[in-house]
């Protein structure tokens, strides 16, 4: 067989050790060492590309959709009670639904970036949907649901609707989830990507940028929750709506304007076709030989490498799944490789990457269990309290309380940033303090106590209801939950976007953000399921269940005491397996043990390594 028929590099693994790989020179310091290019698939340039005046752009785009979308979401719930007539359960079931679908379209997003569109024409198309979806969305409030005029309110709900002007809000408010959805796992990731984290300085900035990332979200919604939230509850439904109209074609307007000025990543095509051939080549060759403990692995040259990105490293762990890339087997006899006998080491070690999150991932769910019940059941806990304030003729609208949520996380952002993790950096020795898993198990246990908080607060307020025949307990007895819940997102929900995006391989980042958001997903799907199970075990003759119409009958509480000890055990088992996880990479010849000391994710090779 001629050399250049398969060119390989042999990798020798004896035991535990590894043989180290020889790096090129770096580049020219005027270029990205990250494989980016600009808008005509040249080597980025450093000066003129990406940094923060495009993640700048990235940032401000992402609060400006975050404020069109919470516009919708945040009061949907009582949207669905006020307008179309559902019940506190049903209405609290459909928006966990439709919130769940929102992020299980991010995967449908992240597949067509990773393999085939690239990160930037995905966010451009589907956040067009997601505009459109919101013009429609006003247009038929205006037109159709608003009927008669003036419904809405609190006192003034409205009339029945056709299933014909149902089914268009039911479209419009799905384009909306499938817009949103599509373009949230990708935005995180491609401002990310305008920051070499081969560059130590960029590589820094790209940490914070997440923290950033997720501040603009925060501060998009405080506007929601606040402004449109208060209009909104005072019957100005399609006005708010066409506020979040504009805000979004606005985001969409600067989005596009940042297109000559960033960083683009080139999609790696289909990474679910990539692990099939892992595990079909694997178990074809499950009855490969090692020759005296010696096997030879499969690296490929830039031809063979499938993702468009950096090669990986061989690592120990999921030994069956390195039979794939045995390179002593009859494939490598052939003229021309077959991918479904022999895979390249990258496609493996992509493989392994995932198989070693998703214990992770899954320990994050219930987390997304208890973060769901500020959109819903915390809204419905908060219209039962009284509302008064000083102001003649205003009310707290029961919706805006997630401002305290949105202002634990400004200052929990800011705090930590400047103070809490350069403090802690001196006791870890890691210069970005606590790993992100120390901080995700953080956040399960304060999410614990916000689920406690809100149970505690439920038995007064159901107290002084039973005793004064009216719920006289004020909302802002609430403001501790929502507190609780904003510090425990951040250490929970931008810890798991830097450790996700950081143990991807580079063809699955934005699979990995889509990761993040699914756990949202099923989060609210599992949500649905808990409320339905609980409300049809609780309800029998005689007993309106835990969470009825009237919540001064029922026992929410025990609902939130429920979610604590649910959270609690969640906890348990996160322990168990973050204390077992270890992604056993190494990056430019160093260990993992490196890694940990240099605050890296530490899972890829060079990009000059070939």
């Amino acid at each position: 067989m001629a050399e250049e028929d398969i060119k390989m590099r042999v990798i020798v693994v004896e035991g535990e050790e590894m043989s180290a790989p020889t790096l090129k020179e770096d580049k020219c310091c005027e270029y990205t060492l990250d494989g980016s290019v600009d808008i005509k698939g040249r080597p980025a340039v450093k000066g003129r590309s990406g940094g923060w005046i495009a993640g700048g752009l990235i940032l401000v785009n992402q609060g400006l959709a975050t404020l069109a979308f919470f516009g919708v979401n945040v009061n949907l719930v009582l949207f669905l009670t006020r307008v179309l007539q559902q019940g506190n359960g049903e209405a609290a079931n459909n928006v966990s639904k439709w919130t769940g679908t929102v992020y299980m379209f991010s995967l449908i997003g992240a597949f067509v970036s990773d393999s085939y569109w690239g990160r930037y024409k995905t966010c451009a198309i589907f956040q067009g949907i997601f505009v459109l979806g919101l013009a429609l969305l006003s247009l038929s409030s205006r037109l159709y649901l608003i009927r008669p005029g003036g419904c809405g309110m609190e006192h003034a709900p409205c009339g029945p609707h056709s299933g014909k002007e149902l089914g268009i809000f039911y479209i419009a408010l799905y384009m909306i989830a499938f817009g949103n959805g599509g373009y949230q796992p990708n935005v995180a990731t491609f401002g990310a990507d305008q920051f070499d984290e081969e560059d130590p300085a960029e590589a820094h900035s790209k940490v914070s940028f997440f923290s950033y990332f997720y501040l603009a979200l925060n501060l998009g919604s405080l506007f929601s929750n606040t402004f449109l939230s208060y209009i909104e509850d005072n019957g100005s439904w399609a006005l708010g709506f066409w506020v979040s109209t504009a805000a979004a074609a606005t985001a969409l307007a600067l989005f596009l304007c940042g297109t000559f000025r960033y960083r683009y990543v080139q999609p790696g095509g289909n990474p679910i076709g990539r692990v099939v051939q892992v595990a079909v080549a694997a178990c074809r060759n499950r009855n490969a030989e090692e020759s005296q403990g010696v096997v030879c692995l499969y690296e490929g040259d830039e031809k063979d490498d499938c993702s468009g990105g950096r090669k990986l490293v061989h690592t120990q762990g999921f030994s069956f799944l390195d039979r794939a890339a045995y390179a002593d087997t009859d494939a490598k006899l052939q003229g021309k490789r077959d991918p479904w006998k022999l895979c390249t080491v990258t496609q493996v070690e992509e493989v392994k990457s995932i198989l070693r999150l998703l214990p992770i991932w899954l320990c994050t769910i219930l987390y997304s269990v208890v973060f769901t019940q500020m959109a819903s059941l915390f809204v419905v806990q908060g219209a039962a309290m009284r509302r008064t304030t000083p102001f003649p003729g205003f009310s707290v609208p029961p919706s805006s309380m997630s401002a305290f949520d949105i202002l634990t996380v400004a200052a929990t952002i800011f705090l930590y940033r400047r103070f809490v993790c350069p403090l802690l950096a001196r006791f870890t020795g890691r210069r970005t303090g606590p790993t992100e898993l120390q901080r995700m198990g953080f956040g399960l246990v304060v999410g614990a106590m916000a689920m406690a908080t809100a149970g505690t607060v439920e038995l007064f307020r159901k107290d002084r209801a039973t005793a004064a025949m009216s719920s006289d307990l004020h909302i802002m007895w609430q403001a501790p939950q929502y507190a609780l819940i904003g510090l425990s997102e951040v250490m929970m929900y931008v810890g798991q976007l830097e450790f996700f995006n950081g143990e991807m391989p580079d063809g699955l980042k934005s699979f990995g953000s889509a990761l993040c958001m699914m756990s949202m997903s099923l989060g609210n799907y599992f949500s649905d399921v808990i409320v339905s199970a609980v409300t049809k075990v609780t309800t029998t003759r005689g007993r309106p269940g835990w969470i009825p119409a009237d919540l001064n009958e029922g026992h929410l509480d025990r609902f939130y005491f429920l979610l604590a000890v649910l959270a609690v055990a969640d906890f348990a088992v996160y322990l168990v397996y973050a204390s077992r996880y270890g992604s056993g990479k190494a990056v430019d010849g160093r260990s993992d043990v490196d890694d940990e000391e240099e605050g890296t994710a530490g899972q890829v090779a060079s990009p000059e390594y070939a």
